[in-house]
Order: C-alpha cells, then structure tokens, then sequence
C-alpha cells in the first residue's frame, strides 16, 4: 500500500495515489511513445532479454512494457510473454509491431504498483526503462519480485542519473518539479539504489554500465524538437509552462545546451547515452 501521510486517512491516500496514476497514464499515453521506442531506443530491449538469460519456454512479464521494446524480442526468444502497462494506449502499436515480427504476446492493463498477477506466477519478471517511471520505488520493486517464482529472473534497464537521460530530467526539474513522494526516476540507474530494493530477496545481482549510441538527430536542435513532439514527460513540462513564454524560451535552451554538449564530447557519431542493467535471481 502507498505509505499515507499523519493527516490523510486512507481513502484519502487512496484517492491521491489514483489521481497520481491518472497522470502518469496521460502523460504516457501523449506524443508517440512508440516512435520513441522504434527510432531511438530500438536495441535496448534485446539487450535486456540476452542479460536477463531468457530462452524457449520462459514464462515472462514485461513490466512498464509500453509497446513492447523488450517484449517482443523476448518473444522471439521463444518465451511466453505477457506485456503489462498502465497506459493501454501504447498497446496498438505494440500489437502492430509483434505482428510483424510474427510474435504473439498476451497485453494487460496495470499498474506496476499493484500487478494483477499471482505470486511466484512468472519464471522471469523484466522492465526496460519502464518500472524505473513508477513513483514509489519500493512498492514496483516489491511487485516486480514478487511475481516471479523462487529461482525465477529479474532484468532491470534504467537510465542513470550521471547520463544523458538523467542529465536532462535534471534540466527540466526546475520548469516541473516531480509531484510530492514521487522518487526520481534515474534512481533506478544506480546500482546501490536498485540493490537497495531488491535487499536478500536475491541472489547473484549483476550489474552492467553501458551506451546506446543514439544517432536519429542530426543537430541539438532536432533532439529538442523530436522529444517536445514525441516523449510524454517533455511533452508535460512544456504544457506546465505554456503561458510563460520566458520560461519555455529557458527550456528551449537548456535542452540545446544538454544535446550540443553531449554531441560535442561523443565519441563517434551522434551521442552516447548512459544506462544501467541489473540482473539478479530470486531467492
């Protein structure tokens, strides 16, 4: 349950919590997540699935699956894939592109806070740069291991806070500080943190630091462009400021500065961008 503050009884905190999901679906569900996921980020998912070792067979759930980044190449890995998220509107092009991977995968409406699955139901629970959105840390990491069966697999892929995706929630904070108990999001890409979560309840924790090279932009002010357009928490950030002009211009400029920054010191073309995989077996 969501801890509840001295002067909330628990519907109220009930009540604030589903107002807080509300949110998070809308924002999700704005610009186009799914070409965020097929332009962008497209290797990330089967990335996961080879660290997190799964193969032919492997009951998984995909938590935060969005459009089913990870999903789908789990899929191809043979595995039973059930691809859950609270935002329901990713799933018709998840649905589309399993077709054409010639996949079939089970789509599920829930929270990653309160998962509507059996305890030890999954041989494998993963989440690409997906659970790491859920404001309550503790509670999806309780969640993500409790589906999964005693000697069962965890694969987490985060985005880190000292990498590009991390550096540019930190730019926007000041524009739309996050809602209050909502944990920062590029925790999850801190290998303490997330072992933190996770505790004694597994064993053999693996963590890797890597780069996605990112090259779909040709210039700062593409990445700004794509991203005011495409990704749902930019999207959100620049309606919160709508009506003041300064402060959309302030933005507008330090998204420049993080994307001329990060092109400048790449190391090939485009950018790098840093994020974390922690892998681990359920005790």
């Amino acid at each position: 349950m969501t801890a509840t503050l001295p002067s909330q009884t628990p519907a109220d905190a009930a009540a604030a919590d589903a107002a807080l999901k509300a949110k998070h679906r809308a924002l999700w569900a704005s610009g186009d997540y799914a070409a965020v996921a097929a332009e962008v980020i497209p290797s990330l998912g089967a990335a996961l699935v080879r660290r997190t070792g799964i193969t032919a067979g492997t009951r998984v759930l995909d938590v935060a699956a969005g459009s089913g980044n990870a999903s789908i190449p789990a899929a191809l890995a043979g595995a039973s894939v059930t691809a859950s998220d609270l935002t329901p509107e990713l799933f018709d092009a998840g649905r589309i592109a399993a077709r054409a991977a010639g996949v079939e995968l089970a789509w599920v409406e829930a929270d990653a806070e309160h998962l509507p699955f059996a305890t030890g139901e999954f041989d494998a629970a993963i989440s690409c740069v997906g659970v790491m959105f859920a404001p309550h840390h503790q509670q999806a990491a309780d969640e993500l291991l409790r589906v999964v069966r005693p000697g069962g697999r965890i694969g987490v892929l985060s985005w880190t806070p000292t990498g590009f995706i991390g550096e540019m929630f930190a730019a926007m904070k000041p524009f739309a500080p996050p809602p209050p108990g909502a944990s920062p999001a590029p925790l999850w890409g801190d290998e303490a943190h997330v072992r933190a979560l996770f505790g004694d309840r597994v064993t053999g924790v693996e963590a890797h630091r890597e780069h996605l090279d990112v090259t779909r932009f040709r210039d700062a002010v593409s990445f700004r462009e794509y991203f005011k357009a495409c990704y749902g928490p930019t999207i959100a950030v620049y309606k919160a400021n709508a009506e003041h002009p300064d402060r959309i211009a302030a933005l507008d400029a330090a998204l420049v500065e993080l994307a001329s920054r990060h092109l400048a010191t790449s190391v090939g073309p485009g950018m790098q961008w840093e994020y974390l995989t922690v892998t681990a077996t359920r005790a």
